[in-house]
């Protein structure tokens, strides 16, 4: 991985490690809110890192950061993953992708991380977190701690929510997430978490009850490890729209709009799970709500 998909922040190197980026859904789909003409409005800068030049589908990133903080490797959200069986979503079941190798392009190897922070439980945050061997999910990173949202923990656990069957996390549960616990390396969280010095996990629940977001302080500068909170930059002009994946669709755009509010009275970084381009954007308030004043650091994919 070159260097220019590393930053630091204060005493935090962040890397961007990508799992995979492209088309995802059609706008109308994805966020059946939102007006259409926002689209219009915004296409020149939306096409073509967030939007398809010649359709009408959302481009979004599949990728996971790597900080090093404190003495620490700490991997947040673990994408899809490999071998898994996505039913409800053709374009994510069995894959076959070299995630590990680009990991290894940044320098580590799955035993080198110590912690795996998952921001929330749905299925393209959860992915790597095990990968197949003999035939048994086995934890990914042997020796890290993975830290997961307590509430997203009872909330995508089967036996707690019959209405995951034919969904988007269909056996993410069963595949991900249960075999890391059944390891005994899993810390279940709630309302905040410090992870060291630098840096501390929130809750931000509204896309999945039991989401987060991270917030990085280190040597004056500041970062937000949004998550979810918003999966296209056009949430950033109207931030009361919501994707169809947002389980909370009220709770959402409150926490959306506390969180735009932070990142802007702070100077900080907002870092999307999703967002493709250059996956990163620092944002302003405006009296009708956010703009976004400049792209992240990262070059575009």
């Amino acid at each position: 991985m070159q260097d220019t998909h590393e930053i630091t922040l204060g005493d935090v190197t962040i890397t961007r490690v990508e799992e995979m980026h492209g088309p995802i859904m059609p706008v109308d789909q994805f966020f059946p809110d939102l007006p259409e003409q926002a689209w219009k409005d915004q296409r020149e800068m939306l096409v073509p890192d967030h939007l398809g030049a010649d359709d009408a589908m959302v481009h979004v990133a599949l990728q996971s950061w790597l900080l090093r903080s404190g003495g620490r490797t700490i991997l947040v959200d673990t994408g899809i993953g490999n071998d898994k069986s996505r039913p409800a979503v053709e374009a994510w079941d069995h894959l076959h992708l070299d995630y590990l190798g680009t990991l290894a392009h940044a320098g580590v190897r799955p035993e080198d991380v110590d912690l795996v922070v998952n921001t929330h439980l749905h299925v393209d945050h959860v992915g790597w977190n095990t990968r197949l061997l003999d035939g048994t999910w086995v934890p990914t990173f042997p020796n890290a701690t993975y830290l997961m949202p307590k509430t997203d923990f009872e909330f995508w656990n089967p036996a707690n929510n019959p209405n995951i069957t034919g969904g988007v996390n269909e056996n993410a549960f069963e595949d991900s997430v249960a075999p890391v616990h059944a390891a005994g390396q899993v810390q279940l969280w709630e309302g905040s978490h410090t992870i060291d010095a630098a840096l501390r996990l929130e809750a931000a629940p509204g896309h999945t009850p039991g989401s987060s977001v991270i917030k990085l302080e280190s040597g004056g500068e500041r970062a937000l490890l949004a998550g979810d909170v918003m999966h296209t930059p056009l949430q950033v002009t109207h931030p009361d729209h919501n994707s169809c994946f947002c389980e909370e669709p009220a709770q959402a755009r409150t926490t959306r709009r506390r969180l735009l509010g932070w990142a802007a009275d702070s100077n900080a970084l907002v870092l999307p799970a999703h967002l493709s381009g250059h996956s990163a954007l620092e944002v302003e308030n405006r009296p009708s709500g956010f703009v976004i004043r400049k792209w992240g650091p990262f070059p575009r994919y």
